[in-house]
């Protein structure tokens, strides 16, 4: 079958799945390695594809893949025993808010420990991912290319590349800055920053770390803050800042109740953030978390501002009326989804967003499965167990999704909570509340299952 013929894709209904036989695994990354590891376990023919030539994507700092926005003062923001896989924890001497070394050594060890390394194939770049099948009508069969010619067809393939890769400039700050320009993701360390006029935009994590490791020894550091935000402290009595907020992020406590009771503790440490500088928060935003970003800028080491309205070679012209010159801008501007092996056909990327049924299948392509592809609100490798467990039953052949209709009416409805509730900017498009994206995933699965022994009482 031609892959022009395998585009005309027909709607796809609920069908009795077959237990997929092989699976490709694109990724060795922690959310690569969660998905192979589920997989083993349930006795399936995994292989797991890997451009680089270590395990852990963006934890290797300074991975040869390339793909790695590591910084060497980088450490996780969640405390480690909410960040650890369920199965697998920390070693004790690891300490409360493990570093990227310590976060490297970790899945490294997962992956030994859960015979994951022994199906991982280094160095070896996804060129073209092609379905060779017709869609509702012929069981999925998906070959993978590798950039040195190498093919194989797949039962399944999970696609585990994450989504903070392909850096998002932006021009103006690009093409018209005439001093040294750097995406954050290229920021590895403070030693070529010393005694310049550097200029750090973004409030996201990244932006807190990297303007609070550079202002210590620039000669002047200025933070341009285009949306408000809470910034979360690490710590609170002693404790772990997360630790505190598990005792009422639950289910069963109203969102009210929860939203009013964070606000309060952030403001209890770090005041009216208003004061600082920054904007005032108008909708829901994607939570930022940081140890010293706001005592760097209570002490002057950080001056706020909160737009750049023209650049003129090194000038920028902030929205306060105020000019300054700057040596170095630095753009902890986030990240584009990038599928490089992935057909447009297939899966669009739009407004920095993939139609994804549960942010995981794209509806017209069964047997295809994205992990990560969520900014959610607690620790990523959380996230990455509750998709990974989902994504297993279906490939297992124990749930049916549901109609082609019926998905894309979901996928819309929470593209209508993001627009109703969150910023209007590029990096809420793929926003997820965990509160409500891990009951919703339960819940759909359960109906899954349902629906399985439905068409086929007798067979499962």
């Amino acid at each position: 079958m031609s892959e022009s013929a395998a585009m005309k894709t027909t709607p796809v209904g609920p069908s009795v799945p077959k237990p997929a036989g092989t699976v490709a695994v694109i990724g060795a990354g922690a959310s690569g390695l969660c998905m192979a590891k589920h997989l083993i376990e349930a006795g399936l023919d995994v292989t797991v594809y890997e451009i680089g030539t270590q395990v852990g994507g963006l934890w290797c700092y300074k991975n040869d893949s390339g793909r790695s926005s590591a910084y060497r003062t980088l450490h996780i923001n969640t405390a480690k025993n909410l960040t650890n896989f369920s199965d697998f924890k920390f070693r004790d001497e690891v300490q409360r808010f493990p570093s990227h070394w310590e976060m490297h050594a970790y899945l490294e060890e997962y992956a030994e420990h859960f015979g994951v390394m022994e199906r991982i194939k280094f160095k070896s770049e996804i060129k073209a991912v092609t379905p060779l099948f017709e869609p509702g009508t012929e069981d999925p069969k998906w070959e993978l290319e590798t950039v040195d010619g190498r093919k194989r067809v797949f039962n399944s393939v999970c696609v585990c590349t994450g989504h903070l890769t392909r850096p998002m400039h932006v021009s103006e700050f690009q093409n018209d800055f005439q001093g040294d320009y750097v995406h954050s993701h290229d920021y590895k360390e403070p030693e070529p920053f010393i005694g310049k006029r550097i200029c750090v935009v973004g409030i996201g994590n990244s932006a807190c770390d990297i303007v609070s490791d550079v202002c210590v020894y620039a000669k002047r550091c200025v933070l341009v803050v285009r949306t408000g935000v809470w910034i979360a402290p690490k710590l609170l009595f002693g404790v772990a800042f997360t630790d505190i907020t598990e005792w009422f992020m639950k289910g069963w406590v109203p969102e009210w109740f929860r939203s009013r009771a964070l606000k309060f503790l952030i403001w209890c440490v770090h005041g009216d953030m208003k004061k600082l500088g920054l904007p005032p928060i108008t909708q829901k935003v994607h939570p930022t978390s940081s140890a010293t970003v706001v005592n760097d800028i209570a002490y002057d080491r950080i001056f706020v501002k909160q737009g750049i309205d023209k650049v003129e070679g090194k000038t920028l012209h902030f929205s306060d009326g105020t000019v300054e010159e700057f040596d170095v801008l630095i753009a902890a501007t986030g990240y584009l989804i990038e599928l490089p092996f992935l057909s447009r056909d297939i899966v669009p990327v739009e407004n920095n967003s993939v139609k994804l049924y549960k942010r995981i299948v794209p509806p017209d392509w069964p047997g295809l499965y994205f992990i990560g592809m969520t900014n959610v609100t607690t620790a990523l490798n959380v996230n990455y167990e509750h998709q990974t467990k989902w994504v297993r039953e279906f490939i297992l052949g124990n749930a049916v999704l549901p109609s082609r209709d019926e998905m894309y009416v979901d996928i819309e409805a929470q593209d209508e909570f993001i627009r109703t509730n969150y910023k209007a900017t590029l990096r809420h498009t793929i926003e997820e509340e965990h509160l409500r994206y891990f009951p919703a995933l339960k819940k759909s699965l359960r109906e899954a299952v349902a629906r399985r022994q439905r068409l086929a009482p007798h067979a499962a």
